[in-house]
């Protein structure tokens, strides 16, 4: 290539010199000169470009300074000084000859261009908008500076300009992939996710091959909550390509959320075939063995991780969990036991061997382990919470109150103490109190949605305040639309207040999410009784008493309903 330029220039040199006049050929006509000026400083722009390209900037300037001395009105020259002044961080000078460029010829492009992205790579982005605009004026025709301008004006939130400048561009260039893939950003900063997929859509049909605008289309999928179909674009891209790690580690984590296990399971071990998340890899592959209840894999897989290293307290936890699962409780004790009391573990471990103490019937020594867990650290919040449990559990309620309430000054800030007196407080009978207590965890945590539910479902059980009521668990209802026993609070303060369409309406939804809860199937037999619907009463009864036949209570009802349709 270089001795190609060579060539050419001396092609230039010899055209130059056709030109001499005949009659004084010692002479050099003013003419001559200019065009003999002009070609020497073209051959000197031209070294210059070889010299960029090699990377050799100190002999590009220098040969640059030299064609200016020659032709010191060349927009060109002064344009491409600026860029290597660009490339070598040297930006106060890269300004001046960007400028100098724009004043010997305003309508020469490429300073335009290259002041919009010195001023970007600033984060001056209205005046780099300026530059773009008045590229795109002197030529419409180049694509650069729509994408340009398009980033700047997104950075700086003027996104309809953003949009009008990228429709501009693919009107022009209908098959421009950049534009359109710009197009579906933008949208997507909008947060105006269908047009953005459409766009999307429009670069993959153009170029199959864009793998960021999959990305890209997965994760407006996700934005739009359409979790499937980003699922299956994430997939899409990991088949073509198993190495693709942070796709893959997207794709898991999101089949995680969605609690689609068995396919999780699937791409985690082609992840650790890969060589890739090392040990993270293989702890998740264990806990979805956990959570899909193989336990003998997810104890293979744990106690793999702890021949490699033993001092893993958090692996050996999860190992003893899964003992645990199986039933094998002696191996979940020892493996529990193995944790230092030094570990962040110990506490947590404590916590499920006094649980199988009490599975096993050894309460005392189960109490006495929390007891001397909490000896240790005094300040594990936990443990109290753990041990007050355990009496609850054991009918001792009264332990369980002394517990938290000898050790309230620890931990007044904490809602959740409060919130555990005043349950038990309420199952000691003592409501007035108790119902003050979920106030209390208001005042310290107003979004907490359990006191907001326990204190709405305490006024509608005892027929007060119910308008209050309704209006609490309203408020717990829109933290957690989906739980199922706060639809249920909901549901039997409608009744309570006999409104009796919404009670069957929310009652339904609710054993829509939870179908084998026998309270919530009574509420609802509750309010068809109510209305006088007997038949459809009697059938929630009987199903209530499917779930939970200890409840003789629901005999009663029952017995009382069909005696009243008999009587009718």
């Amino acid at each position: 290539m270089q001795m190609q330029l060579i060539i050419l220039l001396s092609l230039l040199l010899l055209s130059a010199c056709a030109g001499i006049d005949p009659i004084s050929e010692n002479a050099p006509s003013v003419t001559q000169q200019i065009h003999d000026t002009h070609s020497h400083s073209l051959y000197l722009f031209s070294r210059a470009r070889i010299a960029t390209n090699e990377g050799d900037y100190p002999t590009a300037l220098n040969l640059l300074r030299e064609a200016i001395s020659f032709e010191p009105d060349s927009a060109r020259i002064h344009g491409e000084m600026a860029e290597i002044k660009l490339k070598i961080g040297q930006i106060p000078e890269t300004l001046e000859y960007i400028n100098k460029a724009i004043a010997l010829d305003p309508s020469y492009r490429p300073p335009y261009v290259l002041g919009g992205v010195l001023m970007s790579s600033a984060g001056k982005d209205i005046e780099a908008a300026d530059f773009f605009r008045k590229a795109i004026k002197i030529d419409p025709s180049k694509e650069d500076a729509y994408l340009h301008l398009a980033l700047s004006l997104t950075r700086l939130f003027e996104y309809e300009e953003a949009v009008s400048t990228l429709k501009s561009l693919v009107k022009l260039k209908p098959d421009s992939i950049l534009g359109h893939y710009y197009l579906g950003r933008t949208y997507s900063q909008m947060k105006l996710y269908r047009d953005a997929l459409g766009y999307f859509a429009k670069v993959l049909e153009l170029r199959p091959e864009f793998d960021q605008a999959v990305i890209d289309m997965a994760v407006t999928y996700e934005a739009l909550g359409d979790y499937p179909h980003a699922i299956d674009t994430y997939r899409m891209l990991v088949d073509q390509d198993e190495q693709r790690a942070a796709v893959l580690q997207r794709l898991t984590q999101l089949l995680l959320q969605q609690r689609r296990f068995s396919e999780a399971l699937e791409y985690l071990r082609m992840a650790a075939q890969s060589g890739l998340g090392g040990q993270e890899t293989t702890r998740k592959i264990g806990l979805v063995h956990l959570e899909l209840e193989q336990y003998d894999e997810a104890i293979a897989v744990f106690g793999s991780m702890l021949e490699k290293d033993p001092t893993a307290d958090n692996i050996r936890l999860y190992r003893g969990i899964a003992f645990e699962e199986k039933g094998d409780l002696e191996k979940a004790s020892i493996e529990f036991s193995k944790i230092s009391k030094n570990s962040a573990q110990y506490f947590e471990a404590v916590s499920h061997i006094s649980l199988i103490l009490k599975e096993q019937g050894k309460t005392d020594a189960a109490i006495d382990a929390l007891k001397g867990a909490i000896e240790t650290n005094k300040g594990n919040f936990e443990l109290y919470l753990n041990l007050s449990s355990l009496y609850e559990s054991i009918d001792r309620p009264q332990a369980g109150l002394e517990t938290l309430l000898e050790n309230e000054q620890l931990f007044q800030k904490e809602p959740r103490l409060h919130f555990r007196i005043g349950v038990l407080l309420d199952k000691l009978g003592k409501r007035t109190e108790s119902i003050n207590r979920m106030k209390l965890v208001l005042q310290l945590d107003p979004k907490d949605a359990q006191a907001l539910n326990y204190l709405g479902y305490s006024y509608a059980e005892m027929g007060i305040h119910l308008e209050e009521a309704l209006k609490y668990i309203k408020q717990a209802v829109a933290i957690r639309p989906r739980d199922a026993f706060i639809l249920d609070s909901l549901g039997w303060t409608y009744f309570k207040l006999k409104r009796y369409d919404d009670a069957v309406n929310t009652l339904e939804e609710a054993i829509s999410l939870v179908d084998d809860d026998s309270t919530i199937v009574e509420h609802l037999g509750d309010v068809y009784a109510a209305r006088r619907a007997i038949k459809n009463a009697l059938k929630q009864y009987q199903r209530a008493l499917e779930l939970a036949p200890e409840r003789k209570e629901l005999i009663e009802k029952m017995h009382k309903l069909k005696g009243e349709q008999v009587d009718k």
